[in-house]
């Protein structure tokens, strides 16, 4: 039997004929690193291989590794295969891996999406044979209003909370989702001030995009500078005592399981806004068939509903195991939980 070119194990998803990982969860030797988030980019690996862009990223969540940045379409060869990074449009930095040898073709995409968020480089199709892809939002229920809609809406939501009397607390992941919000809200109607662990981010990412400018929230912040204004802070500071600085405050997450009326009730936020960084049902199947792919793994999210529409539209289509966890990975690392 054919040894394939990208097999599944207990690190990680491995290519034999080159010795490397692709998002490996367990420490080895060599890793080809997609995106910053931290279920695909995790600490104790040797050598770290990842685009340009993301490079400043782990380094500022993983700390001295040796990393070697890419820039989009650059072919490295490793023992005869031919690799690549290609734009995912998840986040910043977010690169599909092409895998190439003796003619055949793979692509491992991480995370992704295909909407242009204005923020991350746009996503890319990829042609392939075998097509790797997450199917974190894989149901027909999770269907995404435009993001220009979105970022409408919420600008909309500030405004009437600042009418109010009221300080608007807006949670999204410190990585990606925050700097996607920050990039689009409405700076006339008043102040953006941040979480410490969203502003360090963003003063990481802030040479690769124009952001609007933000306020630390320290503990030397007064309450009445911030009311009325916006808060931009990571889900893990929802309930602690670092947020009662922002009473009188009204709360809402932007999360694509804002979907589920439920999945707001479970949070205690007084507000959902569906705005995701992964591919909604509809972007799930037009990305697998751009890439022209007779084969389809489906890994993290709903793998088999997924996979067996996929088989009855024809593809060869499969699933398998992995440790990364779609948009409930992206929580912050420990380092990051900041109470300031």
């Amino acid at each position: 039997m054919k040894t394939p070119l990208l097999a599944f194990n207990e690190k990680g998803i491995y290519c034999a004929q080159a010795d490397v990982y692709l998002d490996p969860w367990k420490p080895v030797k060599k890793a080809i690193i997609s995106h910053g988030h931290a279920d695909h980019a995790r600490w104790g690996h040797q050598k770290y291989i990842t685009h340009n862009s993301n490079v400043p990223i782990i380094k500022h969540r993983l700390g001295d590794i040796e990393v070697s940045g890419k820039e989009w379409n650059e072919t490295f060869t490793i023992n005869g295969v031919k690799f690549s990074l290609h734009p995912a449009g998840h986040i910043i930095g977010s690169s599909q891996i092409r895998v190439e040898y003796k003619g055949e073709v793979w692509v491992f995409t991480g995370d992704y999406k295909t909407e242009d968020d204005g923020v991350a480089v746009p996503y890319e199709p990829v042609k392939c044979h075998t097509f790797i892809t997450e199917c974190t939002f894989g149901l027909p229920a999770f269907k995404w209003t435009p993001q220009e809609h979105v970022m409408r809406d919420i600008n909309t939501w500030w405004q009437q909370n600042k009418d109010d009397g009221k300080t608007s607390v807006l949670f999204g992941y410190s990585l990606g989702k925050a700097q996607r919000l920050l990039k689009h809200l409405d700076t006339s109607i008043g102040s953006i001030y941040t979480h410490g662990a969203i502003e360090n981010m963003t003063e990481v990412l802030r040479p690769q995009v124009d952001f609007p400018e933000t306020t630390r929230i320290t503990k030397e912040t007064k309450k009445e500078e911030i009311k009325g204004n916006i808060v931009l802070a990571p889900p893990s500071a929802h309930g602690s005592t670092w947020i009662r600085k922002m009473v009188p405050y009204v709360t809402a997450s932007a999360s694509g399981w804002m979907t589920f009326r439920g999945a707001r009730r479970r949070r205690a936020i007084d507000k959902g806004f569906v705005l995701s960084d992964h591919c909604d049902w509809q972007g799930l199947l037009e990305a697998i068939k751009e890439t022209g792919c007779e084969k389809v793994i489906c890994t993290h999210g709903y793998t088999d509903i997924f996979s067996r529409f996929l088989r009855e539209q024809g593809y060869d289509a499969r699933t398998e195991d992995t440790q990364y966890e779609g948009e409930t990975g992206q929580l912050e690392s420990e380092n990051e939980k900041e109470s300031a």
